[in-house]
């Protein structure tokens, strides 16, 4: 019998176990990524479309990304639903700036029939008109509803000016943009990026061999024929940018700057730093900003990746009163690791935080896939988080405070506030 009296043996994490989906090339530029490593009966189908906001100038992507499940020529979406439904299949259905994701979940015994049912549907999508008429009055009415939201109107502009030099990543949806969309616009939009757009396949599940060949030879004919390029080398809009919205008790804030994916060498080390500024609960900008000072309820840091480059942002909310207030902690809080080397028991805390973060994040073959296609988007394989540990048990506080200065420069970072 375990001795609940005994805390367990604590021990240091030097590496992890990992398992590779197979893949399975559909043309040379696309393939599938099937993990049959599962040991129940879920299965997880995952679509990538190269239908992401980017790709068009009205933001088409978005209205047609919430069309794929609206009707076909035989099905209206009452139809299709239901249909899914009796199955028990969960659909998710999102459009990113670069990428467009269609996911099924459901039962392994119903996995073959819930993928026709989707392919159907997100292939012959009907363009129905009442059906755009109501996906534009909804989607218009939504963004009138985020404009009143100082989180929303923060959000918009600091990637309009995160990407400044780009126009396809700045652009932002405008109210105007609501009466330019047209039926055509749709059907165009979706013959080039859904029909001939398919970019990846993901597969989770213990689907027997013959029924993923089955899956890849029917999706083969949807494959881009050429390789996907996306863009870097962004530059930002530096300095201050304030947007007055009247009546709000809140201002959000959002500070950042173009940065790198993890196709560059510092992308570790920038990793570690930013989590000791603000990635965990007990970072220094909640320790400060939050438990010290009580100007807000959360705030945090964090990398986002894209397939070439990526950004870094600081986001919060609070009190009108407080803008500057935290605006001079934030500051305090980087130039204090471009000049301080932080004490052995804060990195030591933070090292095995991001550890234990990495093993967790490991856990079943759904975040092992993960893992592995985030990698893999970046030219590199599971070696990669191989990497990751030992970086993270190397790294010292000098080379920390290295990194700060050499990245995080206050005068290049744009900082946008909305309240």
């Amino acid at each position: 019998m375990i001795n609940r009296t005994l805390a367990p043996t604590i021990t240091s994490i030097n590496e992890i176990s990992f398992t590779a989906p197979k893949i399975i090339p559909l043309n040379q530029h696309v393939n599938l990524f099937w993990m049959s490593e599962i040991y129940d009966e879920t299965t997880r189908i995952e679509l990538h479309f190269d239908a992401g906001t980017i790709r068009s100038a009205e933001k088409v992507a978005g209205f047609v990304n919430s069309l794929l499940l609206s009707g076909t020529p035989t099905k209206n979406s009452t139809t299709i639903n239901n249909e899914l439904d009796s199955l028990g299949v969960f659909t998710d259905i999102e459009v990113g700036q670069e990428i467009a994701v269609v996911s099924i979940y459901c039962l392994r015994k119903n996995a073959e029939k819930a993928f026709s049912i989707i392919l159907d549907a997100i292939t012959n999508v009907n363009f129905d008109e009442n059906e755009i008429e109501d996906i534009i009055r909804e989607k218009k009415q939504n963004f009138l509803i985020g404009s009143e939201k100082v989180s929303i109107l923060s959000r918009r502009k600091f990637q309009e000016s995160i990407f400044d030099n780009s126009i396809n990543y700045s652009r932002q949806l405008k109210l105007e943009d609501f009466d330019t969309i047209t039926k055509e616009s749709l059907i165009d939009f979706h013959k080039a990026h859904y029909l001939n757009g398919l970019v990846k396949v993901i597969i989770v599940s213990r689907l027997e061999e013959e029924k993923i060949a089955h899956i890849a030879k029917t999706l083969t004919e949807f494959c881009v024929s050429t390789p996907v390029k996306f863009e870097d080398n962004f530059i930002n809009k530096k300095g201050r940018i304030d947007i007055q919205k009247y009546g709000a008790m809140q201002t959000a804030i959002r500070i950042g700057m173009p940065l790198f994916n993890k196709k560059n060498s510092d992308f570790i080390d920038f990793q570690i730093l930013q989590t000791i500024l603000g990635d965990y609960f007990g970072s220094r900008l909640m320790s400060n900003i939050r438990e010290d000072k009580g100007y807000t309820y959360g705030i945090g840091c964090g990398v986002s990746e894209t397939f070439e480059s990526g950004h870094f942002i600081i986001a919060t909310e609070v009190g009108k009163e407080y803008v500057e207030a935290t605006l001079n902690e934030i500051k305090f809080e980087i130039e204090r690791l471009q000049q301080e080397e932080v004490d052995s028991d804060e990195l030591t805390l933070v090292k095995n935080y991001l550890l234990g973060q990495l093993l967790k994040s490991a856990d079943g073959p759904n975040a092992m896939t993960d893992l592995f296609i985030g990698a893999f988007n970046q030219g590199k394989d599971l070696t990669f988080y191989q990497d990751v540990i030992n970086r993270i048990n190397a790294i010292s506080a000098e080379e920390l405070k290295l990194t700060a200065i050499k990245y995080l420069n206050w005068e290049n970072l744009t900082i946008v506030t909305a309240g």
